[in-house]
């Protein structure tokens, strides 16, 4: 279906430039889903120039346990991540209910496990490739803290006390999940693998949260935190944060950008041999409705990043 793997060696140069096309898209579409991971990954990566070289390895790394395991069928035993769930309100409506925090849960473990209702609307031209991940998640702790902040943005001050964020606990065997108002149309944001573990976890806008309280449409299904869990664990974006770029995945079609929306089915890309864009992947673009698929390329590469050796090898059981 398409691109090979890029050499770690080239790695640092797709980390550090995202087209200038899927930029103006994001500007102009602040009503349609944004997410700001790739943007943050570019400014961690400024603050911190040793973190290319450990993204590097990272992909070094991916690149040889995807190639020794061709088939994905991969056993890495029982992978349960539990869930810190930070939520910083200043609001009562951003004070969210505990059944809405887990409707989110329960929508990682069905999308993760391919038991997603909509998983059999995967069209048969990918239906040789859709993924069961195989990981699931549980509600650890819910710790909640009142705020004169009305929004937090993307610098990462919501996970830092001096600023009047909450630390994360624990982020080497817990997922820290920070649940608040973002602003600027962002509905979240995750760290890549090779970060810092202070800062480690996912953001989601209050707004955007599971299926039930405050989640609004059109995206109030729970797919805004499983495209960020996602990127979390060293997922791209499916266009490659450039015009035909690369996800890093061999079995996704190379997509023009991103896609919003629900695209009518088949949306063909212009881009080389013009393939059919697999829209309904969960690291496009597409309102909740229209995301209900991994590959089993994405797999692989969250496979590596909890085998021995790999960046979060510590969430093994």
């Amino acid at each position: 279906m398409k691109k090979i793997l890029l050499s770690a060696s080239l790695l640092a140069m797709l980390f550090s430039c995202q087209s200038e096309d899927s930029k103006v898209v994001a500007e102009n579409n602040a009503a349609q889903r944004q997410c700001a991971s790739q943007e943050v990954l570019e400014r961690q990566l400024r603050e911190d120039p040793e973190m290319a070289l450990r993204m590097n390895k990272i992909e070094e790394f991916t690149e040889n346990f995807t190639k020794s395991n061709p088939n994905y069928r991969l056993v890495n035993g029982k992978i349960q991540i539990p869930v810190v769930v930070n939520v910083l309100y200043k609001t009562t409506a951003e004070n969210i209910s505990l059944a809405q925090i887990q409707s989110q849960i329960d929508v990682l473990n069905k999308d993760f496990n391919a038991t997603n209702s909509d998983y059999g609307q995967v069209p048969a031209l990918f239906s040789g490739v859709k993924a069961n991940v195989g990981i699931s998640f549980v509600l650890d702790q819910v710790i909640r803290k009142s705020t004169t902040k009305t929004s937090w943005g993307t610098n990462d001050a919501i996970k830092k006390t001096n600023q009047g964020g909450l630390a994360a606990v624990t982020p080497t065997t817990k997922l820290n999940l920070w649940v608040c108002t973002i602003g600027g149309g962002i509905l979240g944001y995750a760290q890549f693998p090779g970060g810092a573990s202070a800062t480690d976890g996912v953001v989601i806008d209050s707004k955007y949260l599971g299926t039930t309280g405050r989640a609004t449409y059109p995206f109030n299904l729970g797919r805004t935190a499983t495209h960020e869990v996602g990127h979390w664990m060293n997922l791209r974006h499916i266009w490659g944060d450039a015009t035909c770029g690369s996800d890093l995945v061999a079995d996704t079609p190379t997509h023009n950008t991103a896609n919003y929306g629900v695209p009518t089915y088949p949306h063909l890309s212009t881009c080389s041999g013009t393939p059919v864009e697999m829209t309904m992947n969960y690291m496009d673009y597409t309102d909740d409705r229209g995301m209900y698929m991994f590959s089993l390329g994405q797999k692989a590469r969250m496979d590596a990043v909890f085998a021995v050796g790999g960046s979060r090898a510590s969430f093994r059981n």
